[in-house]
């Protein structure tokens, strides 16, 4: 039987059709063993950590819990952390299968690409655009320079860090031969550093039992403490992992990253490498015993990615520190609040233990944060150009065969955006509007993975089972949604634990 060469999905162009490429082919070696599964094929998930280890685990789930309960509140962070993860794995499906990223797969559900794709970029752009997660970086950076906390009269300053910021992310990716890659190995770095060094401060301060109190809430289903608001919780839950509705923006990482039919087209070259054209439509495939046998492959290494790496890192990220800001704020007349909470460890350590901690968790704050918004700019500036590269206008064909043509003059018009967009409100703000901005997307972009991923080649198809994951999401993100927007015009959260 001859093979089709088109396969129909949805309202875009058909996708071309071929055969996955095995893992050895993709990361040119011999045999794929668990070395190089370590060495070789993780890469995506650290991309996302580099998003989600960041605002929402060292601003607000402290600031949320300061010197209270961890039960409740850890029991959300442990199920958004759960249902994202099913989520991410759904979401990159659509890539491995087809190689289109997720922007682009919008595009073909009813009513189209010109409904769809401006409805992505909007949920997206209003999700970060207030610039919380490079304001708090920018504060951060703040007593590395000038030895001390950013007081009040110093936001201007805090400011032209957080510029400074976006300034390096466009030099990142200037220098880069591949974006992805280049990111790859800068997140790697930072959360191996900063992870460490949180485990071996928490190990010498945090005492037995709150550690038990601690780890043991994320499976206790709980009620957050008296008093806690659905908005502080919402925040923490829209930060915790990744950005609930809006994870599948990073999920666009592993059609650079080459798994599957990702490596047939093609990625984001940095400034120093070679660029080839990205292909505007994807390509899928048929239904033989060996597609069948490598697309279980390529979905053996997706999961590793995600529950191996990306889930436990994302609770621990959580974890080390919610438990280090309880136990100092027990200890202290001096507690955590939204203008303090970017340096507040820092702070009261140097205050409870010495200079010298001081400076570590400076370091280490600084590093978690300026991490997470060179990740959070270059992705929002990423899926700009995917959606440009994927339409059919004058400008889609121009950026198409060399992309960067479009990637670095919009990072650079962003980035004056950006400019503006933080003198708002001060940053811990910021990051609660944005966490319960991001829950949006779960009212949306859940319903169009299913339609895509169930008009997949048969193979490729997720289980009923995933498919009711996914709808999980909805209800459970979408509340903090709702409840966002009711105390927006009320002025009173729907609900007051």
């Amino acid at each position: 039987m001859a093979m089709k060469a088109e396969y129909e999905l949805g309202q875009r162009p058909a996708l071309s059709v071929g055969d996955l490429p095995t893992p050895e082919e993709v990361f040119d070696i011999p045999r794929l063993g668990r070395r190089q599964i370590l060495t070789c094929a993780i890469g995506p998930s650290l991309i996302a950590l580099g998003v989600s280890i960041g605002g929402g685990e060292w601003i607000l789930g402290p600031l949320v819990i300061g010197d209270g309960s961890f039960k409740g509140v850890f029991f959300a962070v442990f199920l958004s952390a759960l249902l994202q993860t099913i989520y991410n794995i759904e979401i990159a499906r659509y890539v491995l299968a087809t190689g289109e990223v997720p922007i682009l797969g919008f595009g073909r559900v009813p009513p189209g690409y010109r409904f769809w794709i401006p409805v992505g970029l909007g949920v997206l752009y209003l999700s970060y655009i207030f610039g919380g997660t490079f304001a708090v970086a920018g504060q951060a950076l703040y007593p590395l320079i000038f030895g001390h906390v950013a007081r009040p009269g110093d936001v201007e300053v805090t400011r032209l860090l957080a510029l400074a910021v976006v300034a390096a992310a466009i030099v990142l990716v200037f220098v880069a031969k591949k974006v992805s890659a280049a990111l790859e190995r800068f997140n790697a770095v930072i959360i191996v550093t900063t992870l460490l060094g949180l485990v071996v401060i928490d190990l010498a301060l945090v005492p037995a039992d709150m550690w038990r109190e601690a780890i043991g809430a994320f499976v206790t289903p709980a009620l957050p403490p008296p008093g806690t608001t659905a908005t502080a919780v919402g925040a923490l839950v829209g930060y915790t992992a990744l950005v609930s509705g809006l994870n599948w923006y990073v999920m666009g990482h592993y059609r650079d990253k080459g798994y599957g039919m990702g490596h047939r087209t093609g990625f984001i070259a940095g400034g120093r490498g070679e660029q080839q054209t990205v292909r505007a439509t994807g390509i899928t495939f048929p239904d033989t015993d060996f597609n069948r046998e490598q697309w279980k492959r390529w979905m053996r290494l997706l999961r590793i990615d995600m529950w191996v790496v990306f889930f436990p890192a994302a609770l621990l990220g959580m974890l080390l520190p919610a438990v280090l800001v309880a136990r100092l704020a027990r200890n202290s007349d001096d507690q955590p609040t939204a203008a303090n909470m970017p340096t507040y460890v820092a702070d009261a350590l140097g205050a409870q233990y010495g200079r010298a901690l001081f400076w570590v968790t400076v370091v280490l704050g600084a590093l978690l944060l300026v991490k997470t918004a060179i990740n959070v700019f270059e992705g929002l500036v990423r899926v700009m150009v995917d959606a440009v590269n994927g339409s059919e206008s004058t400008l889609g064909q121009y950026v198409r065969r060399d992309p960067r043509r479009f990637y670095f003059i919009f990072m650079i018009g962003f980035a004056a955006v950006m400019a503006v967009m933080l003198h708002l409100a001060v940053p811990a703000t910021l990051l609660q509007i944005s966490g319960n901005m991001a829950a949006v997307g779960m009212l949306i972009f859940p319903f169009l993975v299913i339609y895509l991923n169930r008009r997949l080649p048969k193979a490729a198809r997720p289980s009923i089972s995933a498919n009711v994951a996914v709808l999980v999401c909805v209800p459970f993100f979408g509340f903090f949604f709702l409840n966002f927007l009711v105390e927006k015009v009320t002025g009173v959260p729907m609900l007051t634990f």
